[in-house]
């Protein structure tokens, strides 16, 4: 894990995703997007490297469907 990682709130996770928080955790019952990290009994969060990298991800799937 990069050590400029942070830990990110959901709020801030769907204002970088933007969707609903439905999506975000079908997303992840899916399996399509990481799993947040438990932080108290009703809190999450999720590492802001992992978000970066899905985001990452999304753009190269957007990208090869381009150039196919």
């Amino acid at each position: 894990m990069p050590s400029h990682s942070r830990l990110i709130r959901c709020p801030e996770v769907l204002s970088r995703l933007g969707v609903s928080k439905t999506h975000l955790y079908r997303l992840i019952d899916s399996g399509a997007f990481p799993r947040p990290i438990p932080l108290g009994r009703q809190v999450v969060a999720w590492l802001d490297s992992e978000v970066d990298s899905w985001i990452e991800q999304q753009r190269d799937k957007r990208d090869q469907l381009r150039s196919a």
